[in-house]
Protein backbone atom coordinates (compact mmCIF):
# COMPACT_ATOMS: atom_id res chain seq x y z
CA UNK A 1 0.00 0.00 0.00
CA UNK A 2 1.45 3.41 -0.96
CA UNK A 3 1.89 6.41 1.33
CA UNK A 4 -0.81 8.14 -0.70
CA UNK A 5 -3.24 5.36 0.13
CA UNK A 6 -2.43 5.52 3.84
CA UNK A 7 -2.99 9.27 3.89
CA UNK A 8 -6.56 8.98 2.63
CA UNK A 9 -7.90 6.11 4.72
CA UNK A 10 -10.71 7.88 6.52
CA UNK A 11 -13.68 6.84 8.57
CA UNK A 12 -16.84 8.83 7.93
CA UNK A 13 -19.55 8.83 10.56
CA UNK A 14 -23.00 9.52 9.20
CA UNK A 15 -25.05 11.49 11.69
CA UNK A 16 -27.17 14.40 10.52
CA UNK A 17 -24.42 16.10 8.51
CA UNK A 18 -24.88 16.19 4.74
CA UNK A 19 -22.13 14.34 2.93
CA UNK A 20 -21.07 15.20 -0.61
CA UNK A 21 -19.83 12.84 -3.34
CA UNK A 22 -18.75 13.44 -6.92
CA UNK A 23 -19.96 10.88 -9.47
CA UNK A 24 -18.01 10.99 -12.73
CA UNK A 25 -20.23 9.36 -15.36
CA UNK A 26 -18.67 8.99 -18.81
CA UNK A 27 -20.71 7.76 -21.74
CA UNK A 28 -19.80 7.00 -25.31
CA UNK A 29 -21.04 10.37 -26.59
CA UNK A 30 -20.85 12.69 -23.59
CA UNK A 31 -19.69 12.87 -20.01
CA UNK A 32 -20.77 14.69 -16.91
CA UNK A 33 -19.99 15.04 -13.27
CA UNK A 34 -22.78 14.92 -10.72
CA UNK A 35 -22.56 16.36 -7.22
CA UNK A 36 -24.56 14.09 -4.95
CA UNK A 37 -25.53 14.95 -1.38
CA UNK A 38 -26.66 12.33 1.13
CA UNK A 39 -28.42 13.15 4.39
CA UNK A 40 -28.68 9.60 5.68
CA UNK A 41 -32.07 8.98 4.03
CA UNK A 42 -32.10 10.43 0.52
CA UNK A 43 -29.70 11.41 -2.22
CA UNK A 44 -30.03 14.76 -3.95
CA UNK A 45 -28.14 15.17 -7.21
CA UNK A 46 -27.04 18.23 -9.15
CA UNK A 47 -25.41 18.03 -12.55
CA UNK A 48 -22.15 19.78 -11.97
CA UNK A 49 -20.45 19.80 -15.37
CA UNK A 50 -21.25 18.34 -18.76
CA UNK A 51 -18.98 17.90 -21.75
CA UNK A 52 -18.71 16.10 -25.06
CA UNK A 53 -16.81 12.86 -25.54
CA UNK A 54 -16.15 12.81 -29.27
CA UNK A 55 -14.55 9.98 -31.18
CA UNK A 56 -11.29 11.29 -32.66
CA UNK A 57 -10.50 10.17 -36.25
CA UNK A 58 -6.73 9.81 -36.78
CA UNK A 59 -4.90 7.87 -39.50
CA UNK A 60 -7.96 5.87 -40.51
CA UNK A 61 -8.93 4.85 -36.96
CA UNK A 62 -11.18 6.13 -34.17
CA UNK A 63 -9.80 6.97 -30.73
CA UNK A 64 -10.93 8.39 -27.39
CA UNK A 65 -9.34 11.61 -26.14
CA UNK A 66 -8.45 10.35 -22.66
CA UNK A 67 -6.47 13.48 -21.66
CA UNK A 68 -9.57 15.55 -22.49
CA UNK A 69 -11.71 13.40 -20.18
CA UNK A 70 -9.08 13.62 -17.44
CA UNK A 71 -8.92 17.38 -17.81
CA UNK A 72 -12.72 17.62 -17.55
CA UNK A 73 -12.54 15.76 -14.24
CA UNK A 74 -9.93 18.28 -13.06
CA UNK A 75 -12.21 21.11 -14.17
CA UNK A 76 -15.03 19.70 -12.04
CA UNK A 77 -12.71 19.29 -9.06
CA UNK A 78 -11.59 22.92 -9.41
CA UNK A 79 -15.24 23.95 -9.36
CA UNK A 80 -15.78 21.85 -6.21
CA UNK A 81 -12.92 23.74 -4.57
CA UNK A 82 -14.21 27.14 -5.75
CA UNK A 83 -17.61 26.46 -4.16
CA UNK A 84 -16.05 25.39 -0.90
CA UNK A 85 -17.56 21.90 -1.02
CA UNK A 86 -15.99 19.23 1.14
CA UNK A 87 -15.98 15.99 -0.84
CA UNK A 88 -16.18 12.68 0.95
CA UNK A 89 -14.97 10.87 -2.20
CA UNK A 90 -15.31 10.60 -5.95
CA UNK A 91 -15.95 7.62 -8.23
CA UNK A 92 -15.73 7.02 -11.97
CA UNK A 93 -17.89 4.86 -14.24
CA UNK A 94 -17.58 4.52 -18.03
CA UNK A 95 -18.55 2.31 -20.93
CA UNK A 96 -16.91 -1.12 -21.05
CA UNK A 97 -14.33 -2.99 -23.14
CA UNK A 98 -11.96 -0.16 -24.08
CA UNK A 99 -8.58 0.33 -22.39
CA UNK A 100 -5.47 2.48 -22.31
CA UNK A 101 -1.76 1.63 -22.36
CA UNK A 102 0.78 3.14 -19.96
CA UNK A 103 4.55 2.82 -20.10
CA UNK A 104 6.99 1.90 -17.34
CA UNK A 105 7.36 5.62 -16.52
CA UNK A 106 3.59 5.98 -16.03
CA UNK A 107 3.06 7.90 -19.25
CA UNK A 108 0.05 7.33 -21.49
CA UNK A 109 1.09 5.50 -24.67
CA UNK A 110 -1.15 7.06 -27.29
CA UNK A 111 -4.92 7.46 -27.33
CA UNK A 112 -7.16 4.47 -26.57
CA UNK A 113 -8.94 2.86 -29.51
CA UNK A 114 -12.69 3.43 -29.67
CA UNK A 115 -14.76 0.24 -29.64
CA UNK A 116 -16.56 1.43 -32.78
CA UNK A 117 -13.34 1.44 -34.80
CA UNK A 118 -13.55 -0.99 -37.69
CA UNK A 119 -10.14 -2.61 -37.05
CA UNK A 120 -11.90 -5.44 -35.18
CA UNK A 121 -14.18 -6.33 -38.09
CA UNK A 122 -13.74 -10.08 -38.50
CA UNK A 123 -11.80 -10.34 -35.23
CA UNK A 124 -14.15 -12.92 -33.73
CA UNK A 125 -13.73 -15.32 -36.62
CA UNK A 126 -9.94 -14.87 -36.63
CA UNK A 127 -9.74 -15.65 -32.92
CA UNK A 128 -11.84 -18.78 -33.31
CA UNK A 129 -9.73 -19.96 -36.24
CA UNK A 130 -6.34 -19.37 -34.63
CA UNK A 131 -6.81 -19.75 -30.89
CA UNK A 132 -9.94 -21.35 -29.54
CA UNK A 133 -13.36 -22.59 -30.71
CA UNK A 134 -16.38 -20.49 -29.86
CA UNK A 135 -17.88 -22.90 -27.34
CA UNK A 136 -14.67 -23.25 -25.34
CA UNK A 137 -14.29 -19.47 -25.17
CA UNK A 138 -17.90 -19.06 -24.06
CA UNK A 139 -17.54 -21.78 -21.42
CA UNK A 140 -14.50 -19.96 -20.03
CA UNK A 141 -16.04 -16.47 -19.96
CA UNK A 142 -19.82 -16.62 -20.47
CA UNK A 143 -19.63 -13.41 -22.49
CA UNK A 144 -21.65 -12.41 -25.55
CA UNK A 145 -19.52 -12.43 -28.70
CA UNK A 146 -19.09 -8.88 -29.96
CA UNK A 147 -16.15 -7.80 -32.13
CA UNK A 148 -15.17 -4.94 -29.83
CA UNK A 149 -14.78 -7.09 -26.70
CA UNK A 150 -11.41 -6.36 -25.12
CA UNK A 151 -10.14 -9.86 -25.92
CA UNK A 152 -10.68 -9.34 -29.64
CA UNK A 153 -9.30 -5.78 -29.53
CA UNK A 154 -6.10 -6.98 -27.88
CA UNK A 155 -5.76 -9.88 -30.29
CA UNK A 156 -6.21 -7.48 -33.22
CA UNK A 157 -3.56 -5.11 -31.86
CA UNK A 158 -1.19 -8.02 -31.33
CA UNK A 159 -1.73 -9.18 -34.92
CA UNK A 160 -1.10 -5.64 -36.15
CA UNK A 161 2.12 -5.39 -34.09
CA UNK A 162 0.89 -2.38 -32.14
CA UNK A 163 3.81 -0.33 -30.82
CA UNK A 164 1.76 0.83 -27.84
CA UNK A 165 0.84 -2.73 -26.87
CA UNK A 166 4.44 -3.81 -27.22
CA UNK A 167 5.66 -1.06 -24.88
CA UNK A 168 2.81 -1.27 -22.38
CA UNK A 169 3.70 -1.85 -18.73
CA UNK A 170 0.07 -1.36 -17.72
CA UNK A 171 -3.17 -2.13 -19.58
CA UNK A 172 -6.03 -0.41 -17.77
CA UNK A 173 -9.72 -0.23 -18.60
CA UNK A 174 -10.98 3.33 -19.03
CA UNK A 175 -12.29 3.94 -15.46
CA UNK A 176 -9.17 2.30 -14.06
CA UNK A 177 -6.96 4.39 -16.35
CA UNK A 178 -8.54 7.63 -15.10
CA UNK A 179 -8.26 6.43 -11.51
CA UNK A 180 -4.56 5.75 -12.14
CA UNK A 181 -4.06 9.24 -13.59
CA UNK A 182 -5.73 10.78 -10.52
CA UNK A 183 -4.13 8.64 -7.81
CA UNK A 184 -1.03 6.97 -9.21
CA UNK A 185 -2.43 3.58 -8.18
CA UNK A 186 -3.29 0.92 -10.78
CA UNK A 187 -6.23 -1.41 -10.16
CA UNK A 188 -8.48 -3.69 -12.20
CA UNK A 189 -12.09 -3.16 -11.10
CA UNK A 190 -14.20 -6.30 -11.29
CA UNK A 191 -17.33 -5.10 -13.11
CA UNK A 192 -15.52 -3.38 -15.98
CA UNK A 193 -13.14 -6.35 -16.31
CA UNK A 194 -16.21 -8.56 -16.65
CA UNK A 195 -17.12 -6.88 -19.96
CA UNK A 196 -13.79 -7.81 -21.55
CA UNK A 197 -14.38 -11.50 -22.40
CA UNK A 198 -11.24 -12.16 -20.40
CA UNK A 199 -12.71 -12.78 -16.94
CA UNK A 200 -13.31 -16.38 -15.98
CA UNK A 201 -16.31 -16.11 -13.59
CA UNK A 202 -15.64 -19.55 -12.13
CA UNK A 203 -12.07 -18.57 -11.21
CA UNK A 204 -12.90 -14.96 -10.35
CA UNK A 205 -10.01 -13.43 -12.30
CA UNK A 206 -8.56 -13.06 -15.79
CA UNK A 207 -8.34 -16.42 -17.53
CA UNK A 208 -4.67 -17.43 -17.71
CA UNK A 209 -5.14 -19.48 -20.89
CA UNK A 210 -6.52 -16.43 -22.69
CA UNK A 211 -3.61 -14.33 -21.48
CA UNK A 212 -1.25 -16.95 -22.90
CA UNK A 213 -2.97 -16.74 -26.29
CA UNK A 214 -2.53 -12.97 -26.19
CA UNK A 215 1.08 -13.30 -25.01
CA UNK A 216 0.36 -11.01 -22.05
CA UNK A 217 1.09 -11.31 -18.33
CA UNK A 218 -1.53 -10.88 -15.61
CA UNK A 219 0.62 -8.23 -13.87
CA UNK A 220 -0.09 -5.69 -16.63
CA UNK A 221 -3.74 -5.32 -15.61
CA UNK A 222 -3.39 -4.36 -11.96
CA UNK A 223 -4.77 -6.16 -8.88
CA UNK A 224 -8.42 -7.18 -9.01
CA UNK A 225 -10.68 -5.08 -6.76
CA UNK A 226 -14.40 -5.02 -6.04
CA UNK A 227 -16.80 -2.04 -6.10
CA UNK A 228 -16.31 -0.04 -2.92
CA UNK A 229 -12.53 -0.46 -2.86
CA UNK A 230 -10.64 2.75 -2.11
CA UNK A 231 -8.02 2.96 -4.85
CA UNK A 232 -6.17 5.90 -3.34
CA UNK A 233 -6.35 9.65 -3.03
CA UNK A 234 -5.76 12.50 -5.39
CA UNK A 235 -2.04 12.86 -5.98
CA UNK A 236 -0.26 15.90 -4.60
CA UNK A 237 -0.05 17.27 -8.15
CA UNK A 238 -3.82 16.99 -8.61
CA UNK A 239 -4.47 18.47 -5.17
CA UNK A 240 -2.32 21.48 -6.00
CA UNK A 241 -3.85 21.92 -9.46
CA UNK A 242 -7.43 21.76 -8.16
CA UNK A 243 -7.14 23.38 -4.74
CA UNK A 244 -8.36 20.32 -2.85
CA UNK A 245 -7.02 18.03 -0.18
CA UNK A 246 -6.39 14.26 -0.42
CA UNK A 247 -9.89 13.31 -1.59
CA UNK A 248 -10.38 9.51 -1.74
CA UNK A 249 -11.10 7.92 -5.14
CA UNK A 250 -13.42 4.95 -4.73
CA UNK A 251 -13.80 2.18 -7.29
CA UNK A 252 -17.53 2.11 -7.95
CA UNK A 253 -19.21 -0.17 -10.48
CA UNK A 254 -16.65 0.92 -13.05
CA UNK A 255 -18.82 -0.35 -15.88
CA UNK A 256 -21.69 2.11 -16.12
CA UNK A 257 -24.31 -0.62 -16.37
CA UNK A 258 -23.09 -2.16 -13.11
CA UNK A 259 -23.57 1.20 -11.40
CA UNK A 260 -26.97 1.64 -13.06
CA UNK A 261 -28.27 -1.79 -12.06
CA UNK A 262 -27.21 -1.11 -8.47
CA UNK A 263 -29.78 1.71 -8.57
CA UNK A 264 -32.73 -0.41 -9.76
CA UNK A 265 -35.40 0.26 -7.09
CA UNK A 266 -36.66 -3.33 -7.07
CA UNK A 267 -38.47 -4.81 -4.08
CA UNK A 268 -37.81 -8.44 -5.02
CA UNK A 269 -36.00 -10.47 -7.67
CA UNK A 270 -38.94 -11.12 -10.01
CA UNK A 271 -38.06 -8.49 -12.56
CA UNK A 272 -35.96 -7.78 -15.62
CA UNK A 273 -34.06 -4.54 -16.07
CA UNK A 274 -33.39 -2.44 -19.13
CA UNK A 275 -30.58 0.06 -19.04
CA UNK A 276 -31.80 2.28 -21.85
CA UNK A 277 -29.39 4.67 -23.51
CA UNK A 278 -27.03 4.56 -26.49
CA UNK A 279 -27.03 0.83 -25.81
CA UNK A 280 -30.00 -1.14 -24.51
CA UNK A 281 -28.83 -3.68 -21.96
CA UNK A 282 -31.66 -6.03 -21.10
CA UNK A 283 -31.25 -8.67 -18.46
CA UNK A 284 -31.78 -10.07 -15.00
CA UNK A 285 -29.75 -10.07 -11.82
CA UNK A 286 -28.66 -13.59 -10.99
CA UNK A 287 -26.88 -15.07 -7.99
CA UNK A 288 -24.58 -16.99 -10.34
CA UNK A 289 -23.30 -17.01 -13.91
CA UNK A 290 -25.60 -18.75 -16.40
CA UNK A 291 -23.44 -20.64 -18.89
CA UNK A 292 -25.56 -23.22 -20.68
CA UNK A 293 -26.28 -24.55 -24.14
CA UNK A 294 -29.18 -22.11 -24.44
CA UNK A 295 -27.25 -19.05 -23.22
CA UNK A 296 -24.52 -19.94 -25.73
CA UNK A 297 -27.02 -20.45 -28.54
CA UNK A 298 -28.63 -17.07 -27.93
CA UNK A 299 -25.32 -15.30 -27.21
CA UNK A 300 -26.15 -13.94 -23.75
CA UNK A 301 -23.54 -12.40 -21.51
CA UNK A 302 -22.59 -12.75 -17.85
CA UNK A 303 -21.16 -9.56 -16.39
CA UNK A 304 -20.15 -8.81 -12.83
CA UNK A 305 -22.38 -6.89 -10.46
CA UNK A 306 -22.25 -5.78 -6.87
CA UNK A 307 -21.94 -8.25 -4.01
CA UNK A 308 -21.09 -11.20 -6.22
CA UNK A 309 -24.19 -10.93 -8.40
CA UNK A 310 -24.16 -11.57 -12.12
CA UNK A 311 -25.79 -9.31 -14.66
CA UNK A 312 -27.11 -11.87 -17.13
CA UNK A 313 -28.06 -9.81 -20.14
CA UNK A 314 -28.14 -9.12 -23.83
CA UNK A 315 -26.51 -6.09 -25.42
CA UNK A 316 -28.91 -4.51 -27.92
CA UNK A 317 -28.10 -1.60 -30.20
CA UNK A 318 -30.28 1.04 -28.53
CA UNK A 319 -30.87 4.76 -28.97
CA UNK A 320 -27.64 4.90 -30.98
CA UNK A 321 -30.01 4.44 -33.92
CA UNK A 322 -32.09 7.48 -32.96
CA UNK A 323 -29.13 9.64 -31.93
CA UNK A 324 -27.42 9.18 -35.29
CA UNK A 325 -30.59 9.72 -37.32
CA UNK A 326 -31.23 12.89 -35.34
CA UNK A 327 -27.93 14.34 -36.56
CA UNK A 328 -29.15 13.93 -40.15
CA UNK A 329 -32.70 15.27 -39.76
CA UNK A 330 -33.56 18.75 -41.01
CA UNK A 331 -36.66 20.79 -40.28
CA UNK A 332 -37.50 18.88 -37.09
CA UNK A 333 -38.00 20.12 -33.52
CA UNK A 334 -34.76 20.75 -31.66
CA UNK A 335 -36.41 19.65 -28.42
CA UNK A 336 -35.83 15.91 -28.02
CA UNK A 337 -39.24 15.32 -26.43
CA UNK A 338 -41.00 16.95 -29.37
CA UNK A 339 -38.85 14.94 -31.75
CA UNK A 340 -39.71 11.72 -29.90
CA UNK A 341 -43.40 12.55 -30.25
CA UNK A 342 -43.08 12.43 -34.05
CA UNK A 343 -43.43 8.65 -33.73
CA UNK A 344 -47.20 9.24 -33.50
CA UNK A 345 -47.27 11.44 -36.60
CA UNK A 346 -46.61 8.50 -38.92
CA UNK A 347 -48.30 5.22 -39.82
CA UNK A 348 -45.08 3.76 -41.22
CA UNK A 349 -45.02 0.01 -40.53
CA UNK A 350 -41.60 -1.21 -41.69
CA UNK A 351 -39.36 -2.69 -39.01
CA UNK A 352 -35.64 -3.22 -38.54
CA UNK A 353 -33.47 -5.55 -36.51
CA UNK A 354 -31.62 -3.10 -34.25
CA UNK A 355 -28.61 -5.42 -33.94
CA UNK A 356 -28.03 -5.89 -37.66
CA UNK A 357 -24.38 -5.19 -38.58
CA UNK A 358 -25.59 -2.46 -40.95
CA UNK A 359 -26.18 -0.24 -37.91
CA UNK A 360 -22.84 -0.75 -36.14
CA UNK A 361 -20.92 2.21 -37.61
CA UNK A 362 -22.59 3.44 -40.83
CA UNK A 363 -21.65 6.66 -42.58
CA UNK A 364 -25.37 7.50 -42.61
CA UNK A 365 -27.84 5.90 -40.21
CA UNK A 366 -30.86 6.97 -42.28
CA UNK A 367 -29.31 5.35 -45.35
CA UNK A 368 -28.59 2.19 -43.36
CA UNK A 369 -32.22 1.94 -42.21
CA UNK A 370 -33.45 2.49 -45.77
CA UNK A 371 -31.02 -0.15 -47.01
CA UNK A 372 -32.28 -2.68 -44.44
CA UNK A 373 -35.89 -2.00 -45.46
CA UNK A 374 -35.03 -2.38 -49.13
CA UNK A 375 -33.11 -5.64 -48.56
CA UNK A 376 -36.06 -7.10 -46.62
CA UNK A 377 -38.71 -6.06 -49.14
CA UNK A 378 -40.33 -3.39 -46.97
CA UNK A 379 -41.43 0.17 -47.69
CA UNK A 380 -38.71 2.79 -47.33
CA UNK A 381 -39.04 5.62 -44.78
CA UNK A 382 -39.64 9.05 -46.27
CA UNK A 383 -39.94 11.50 -43.37
CA UNK A 384 -38.20 11.90 -40.00
CA UNK A 385 -41.39 10.72 -38.33
CA UNK A 386 -41.11 7.43 -40.27
CA UNK A 387 -37.60 6.84 -38.96
CA UNK A 388 -38.53 7.66 -35.36
CA UNK A 389 -41.57 5.37 -35.44
CA UNK A 390 -39.57 2.57 -37.07
CA UNK A 391 -36.78 2.78 -34.48
CA UNK A 392 -39.03 2.91 -31.41
CA UNK A 393 -41.34 0.11 -32.56
CA UNK A 394 -38.41 -2.10 -33.56
CA UNK A 395 -36.71 -1.56 -30.22
CA UNK A 396 -39.91 -2.39 -28.30
CA UNK A 397 -40.33 -5.61 -30.28
CA UNK A 398 -36.69 -6.56 -29.84
CA UNK A 399 -37.15 -6.10 -26.08
CA UNK A 400 -40.07 -8.52 -26.18
CA UNK A 401 -38.03 -11.08 -28.09
CA UNK A 402 -35.13 -10.93 -25.65
CA UNK A 403 -37.45 -11.00 -22.62
CA UNK A 404 -39.05 -14.20 -23.89
CA UNK A 405 -35.64 -15.85 -24.15
CA UNK A 406 -34.64 -14.54 -20.73
CA UNK A 407 -37.81 -15.99 -19.26
CA UNK A 408 -36.76 -19.44 -20.44
CA UNK A 409 -33.44 -19.23 -18.58
CA UNK A 410 -34.32 -17.32 -15.41
CA UNK A 411 -35.12 -19.40 -12.34
CA UNK A 412 -37.85 -16.95 -11.28
CA UNK A 413 -40.82 -15.37 -13.10
CA UNK A 414 -40.39 -11.99 -14.82
CA UNK A 415 -43.37 -9.96 -13.60
CA UNK A 416 -42.26 -6.44 -14.51
CA UNK A 417 -39.60 -4.49 -16.36
CA UNK A 418 -37.55 -1.81 -14.57
CA UNK A 419 -36.12 0.74 -17.01
CA UNK A 420 -33.20 2.92 -15.95
CA UNK A 421 -31.12 5.49 -17.78
CA UNK A 422 -31.95 8.43 -20.02
CA UNK A 423 -34.27 6.40 -22.24
CA UNK A 424 -36.65 5.97 -19.29
CA UNK A 425 -37.68 9.60 -19.85
CA UNK A 426 -38.96 8.76 -23.36
CA UNK A 427 -42.62 8.17 -22.48
CA UNK A 428 -43.46 7.10 -26.05
CA UNK A 429 -40.82 4.35 -26.09
CA UNK A 430 -41.74 3.32 -22.53
CA UNK A 431 -45.44 2.92 -23.35
CA UNK A 432 -44.69 1.02 -26.54
CA UNK A 433 -42.32 -1.23 -24.59
CA UNK A 434 -45.12 -2.03 -22.14
CA UNK A 435 -47.54 -2.59 -25.03
CA UNK A 436 -45.15 -4.81 -27.00
CA UNK A 437 -43.97 -6.93 -24.06
CA UNK A 438 -47.21 -7.13 -22.13
CA UNK A 439 -45.31 -6.31 -18.92
CA UNK A 440 -45.81 -3.32 -16.64
CA UNK A 441 -42.89 -0.92 -17.03
CA UNK A 442 -41.47 1.02 -14.08
CA UNK A 443 -39.37 3.87 -15.46
CA UNK A 444 -36.63 5.46 -13.39
CA UNK A 445 -34.24 6.54 -12.23
CA UNK A 446 -33.12 8.34 -15.36
CA UNK A 447 -29.91 9.16 -13.51
CA UNK A 448 -29.47 5.54 -12.48
CA UNK A 449 -25.78 5.33 -13.32
CA UNK A 450 -24.80 8.42 -11.33
CA UNK A 451 -27.08 7.36 -8.48
CA UNK A 452 -25.61 3.85 -8.32
CA UNK A 453 -22.10 5.31 -8.56
CA UNK A 454 -22.90 7.58 -5.61
CA UNK A 455 -24.42 4.88 -3.43
CA UNK A 456 -21.36 2.64 -3.80
CA UNK A 457 -19.34 5.59 -2.50
CA UNK A 458 -21.84 6.10 0.33
CA UNK A 459 -21.48 2.46 1.31
CA UNK A 460 -17.68 2.65 1.10
CA UNK A 461 -17.85 5.58 3.53
CA UNK A 462 -20.03 3.63 5.96
CA UNK A 463 -23.35 5.32 5.23
CA UNK A 464 -25.28 2.20 4.19
CA UNK A 465 -24.77 -1.52 4.66
CA UNK A 466 -26.39 -3.62 1.93
CA UNK A 467 -27.45 -3.52 -1.70
CA UNK A 468 -31.07 -3.82 -0.53
CA UNK A 469 -30.60 -0.73 1.64
CA UNK A 470 -29.08 1.12 -1.31
CA UNK A 471 -32.15 0.37 -3.40
CA UNK A 472 -34.47 1.60 -0.66
CA UNK A 473 -32.59 4.89 -0.70
CA UNK A 474 -33.13 5.06 -4.48
CA UNK A 475 -36.88 4.55 -4.05
CA UNK A 476 -36.98 7.36 -1.46
CA UNK A 477 -34.91 9.70 -3.61
CA UNK A 478 -36.78 9.68 -6.94
CA UNK A 479 -40.23 9.63 -8.49
CA UNK A 480 -40.98 6.54 -10.56
CA UNK A 481 -43.31 6.47 -13.57
CA UNK A 482 -45.51 3.43 -14.23
CA UNK A 483 -46.72 2.28 -17.66
CA UNK A 484 -49.45 -0.34 -17.93
CA UNK A 485 -49.48 -2.51 -21.07
CA UNK A 486 -52.12 -2.04 -23.74
CA UNK A 487 -51.32 -5.22 -25.66
CA UNK A 488 -53.51 -4.94 -28.77
CA UNK A 489 -53.72 -7.37 -31.72
CA UNK A 490 -51.73 -4.84 -33.76
CA UNK A 491 -48.70 -5.56 -31.61
CA UNK A 492 -49.08 -9.30 -32.12
CA UNK A 493 -49.19 -8.79 -35.88
CA UNK A 494 -46.14 -6.53 -35.75
CA UNK A 495 -44.27 -9.09 -33.64
CA UNK A 496 -45.04 -11.85 -36.14
CA UNK A 497 -43.54 -9.69 -38.90
CA UNK A 498 -40.56 -8.82 -36.69
CA UNK A 499 -39.76 -12.49 -36.07
CA UNK A 500 -39.56 -13.10 -39.82
CA UNK A 501 -36.91 -10.38 -40.02
CA UNK A 502 -35.16 -11.34 -36.81
CA UNK A 503 -35.04 -15.02 -35.93
CA UNK A 504 -34.37 -15.61 -32.25
CA UNK A 505 -30.71 -15.04 -31.47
Amino acid sequence: MTENTYLCIVTTVFLTTMKHFLAVDLGATSGRTVLASFDGERVEMREFTRFKNPQIPISGHLFWDLPHLYNEILTALKQVASEGIELTSLGIDTWGCDFAFFGADGQLLGLPYCYRDSHTDGAIERFFADHMPARELYDRTGIQFMPFNSLFQLDTLRRNVSSALGAAEKILFIPDALTYMLTGNAVCEYTVLSTSQMLNPKQGDIDEELLDRLQLSRSKFGPLVQPGHQAGCLTQQVQTACGLGPVPVVCVGGHDTASAVAAVPAEDEEYAYLSCGTWSLLGIESRHAIITDKSFEYNFTNEGGLDGTTRFLKNICGLWLFENCRKEFTGVPSDVNELNALCHASSFDSLILPDDPLFAHPDSMTDAISQFCQQTGQALPQEPADYVRCIFRSLALRYRQVLEILGEMADFPLRRLHVIGGGSLNRHLMQWTADATGLPVIAGPAEGTALGNTLVQVRAAGGVDTLTDMRRIVARSIELKHYSPNHTPDWEQAYARFLKLAPRK
